[in-house]
């Protein structure tokens, strides 16, 4: 890697051939570890994310995802391996998550003026922390929320469930802080209509995010990473089945298009 990194930028991967010890970096993945209800299904599907809710497992091997940034580089965006150039794609999120790749792009404000009534609207109540002008929703409060659901819910409540459900989905596993325990608000809006939401690139948002992220993640001195995880490590697995190292356990991610199912590692 050194001949392909400009010698004026620092590269996790010259640090790590003049150090002692490897470097493992810290994330956090908080999946949602109960399926959603059968009547929050539709919804999901509808707003073009009924294949990511399948996901159950985060058990994530920072070792891999470490070594994988070594390999990165931020210029062209791809890892470098003695055999050949490659990078996480498009048609990998849509293959491996079932994400929309096609459609408007992520955008929204950043800040609200009465984020309580933005929550309200869209989620059936508003949080109860005494701040007017938050810019976040906690994953504990949408948990809650999610888990408030009657038998004798409405049209209505269940979509704003499926929002509650879609949010933390967005904040915990797709586009996550890796530090945050909260996903920002600027997302909400657009779940506002979860028929016309499938129509923004959700699939672009969450590869650019994890873009960003293994960018910021060659520098020496940072010791955690974000972004879709769970994407980077499904795409190494499935691309590169050589990594996993035993045969009897089932690929735990979905895989909506009938590709051949690979495994993941102990």
């Amino acid at each position: 890697m050194a001949r392909l990194i400009r010698s004026d930028v620092r590269h996790i991967s010259d640090a790590a051939n003049n150090a002692d010890s490897f470097r493992v970096l810290r994330g956090r993945v908080s999946v949602l570890k109960i399926a959603p209800d059968d009547r929050l299904l539709p919804y999901l599907e509808l707003a073009g994310f009924g294949s990511v809710a399948l996901i159950r497992s985060s058990n994530l091997h920072f070792d891999l995802l470490s070594a994988l940034v070594e390999r990165w580089r931020p210029e062209t965006h791809t890892f470098y391996f003695p055999c050949r150039e490659c990078t996480v794609t498009l048609e990998d999120v849509a293959v491996q998550l079932g994400l929309p790749i096609d459609g408007s792009p992520v955008t929204g404000v950043s800040s609200f003026t009465d984020p309580a009534t933005v929550c309200y609207q869209l989620l059936g109540e508003s949080l109860e922390d005494g701040d007017k002008y938050f810019s976040g929703i906690k994953f504990t409060w949408l948990k809650a929320k999610i888990r408030q659901l009657s038998a004798t819910a409405t049209e209505g409540e269940l979509m704003c469930i499926a929002r509650a459900y879609i949010m933390h989905m967005i904040g915990a596993a797709l586009m996550p802080d890796a530090n945050g325990n909260s996903v920002h608000l600027s997302y909400l809006p657009l779940l506002a209509d979860l028929s016309t939401a499938r129509s923004y690139s959700w699939g672009s948002a969450v590869l650019a995010t994890l873009y960003r992220e293994l960018c910021r993640a060659t520098e020496p001195q940072v010791k955690d990473i974000s972004g879709c995880l769970i994407l980077l490590q499904s795409w190494a697995l499935y691309r590169m089945p050589f990594l996993a190292r035993v045969s009897h356990q089932p690929y735990l991610y979905p895989l909506p298009s009938n590709t051949p199912r690979h495994i993941l590692p102990e």
